[in-house]
């Protein structure tokens, strides 16, 4: 597709999120420039100019938007939330509550529209699942029941079983049949991505905006028999690193492995698309 003024338009005017990181939008009328998904009300198209970088649109006199902010990376997970995501992934145990969270300058009400908005539950719901999460791994490695109930900050081991079943639909004694997929939040310029890894490599690389990406999950884990739960992942390092990499412009082709579990078909199809090359445009007829 040839990005001319009018695709650019009608990008802006759709709010189309895959020009995230391809152009900026800059208003004649009020001085200032946005993202291509900007809310705000659009320009007349021979009110705007386009340009590729930010850095163009500042030294072309304008002021970024107050209301897209195109300085920052679109839907990163703010600072404060990310400190909390750390301190649960060092210690899985841990329980903020909202006199925690106010002590440490974070407004509980901004910390629950967040995960609501990102993850469909409160943080303190997400705080209990990760927990169960952590204790799912532990007795995939061969440790009680009992010990895992209580290194997870259970008070009683009934407690934890009703806990896990909720969450996984088995108990912790039958969920050894089952396998884990590790998934993390990993951001880029173009926006937050979603990845999931097993031991043999990535299974799963998606915008978290993708409208389908519930459906893909729930298909993924239902095809490896496995939980898909917030964790770590040895292949994680190496992903997000090559991924950095490649939006910088640095790289053209990925080490990292995958895993793509599919039809003779599909590994077919998947194998041809690995053999498009870097910037090259193939029709589907091709």
């Amino acid at each position: 597709m040839e990005l001319s003024k009018e695709v650019m338009y009608q990008a802006i005017i759709e709010k189309d999120t895959r020009f995230e990181g391809i152009f900026f939008t800059a208003v004649k009328t009020t001085g200032i420039f946005c993202r291509p998904s900007c809310r705000a009300r659009k320009p007349k198209i021979e009110n705007v100019e386009f340009f590729e970088t930010t850095k163009e649109c500042m030294l072309s006199g304008y002021r970024p938007c107050k209301t897209c902010r195109p300085l920052e990376l679109l839907q990163q997970t703010p600072s404060k939330i990310q400190f909390l995501l750390d301190a649960l992934s060092q210690d899985p145990s841990m329980k903020f509550s909202d006199q925690d969270l106010r002590e440490k300058g974070i407004n509980p009400q901004a910390v629950r529209r967040w995960f609501l908005q990102n993850h469909g539950i409160t943080f303190h719901a997400y705080q209990r699942i990760f927990r169960i999460n952590s204790a799912f791994k532990k007795i995939k490695t061969g440790k009680s029941i009992t010990e895992v109930a209580f290194d997870a900050g259970f008070d009683s081991l009934s407690g934890f079983q009703d806990s896990f079943k909720t969450i996984f639909g088995v108990s912790p004694k039958r969920s050894k049949n089952q396998g884990v997929i590790d998934l993390q939040r990993l951001e880029t310029p173009l926006g937050t991505m979603i990845a999931c890894a097993v031991e043999q490599g990535v299974c799963l690389l998606e915008f978290t905006d993708r409208k389908m990406l519930e459906r893909e999950l729930i298909q993924l884990a239902k095809s490896l028999n496995a939980t898909i739960i917030q964790g770590e992942n040895p292949h994680f390092p190496c992903l997000e690193k090559e991924l950095k990499e490649y939006f910088e412009g640095k790289r053209r082709e990925f080490t990292v492995p995958l895993f793509t579990p599919g039809s003779e078909f599909q590994q077919t199809v998947w194998e041809n698309l690995r053999q498009v090359s870097y910037g090259k445009t193939v029709s589907y007829k091709d």
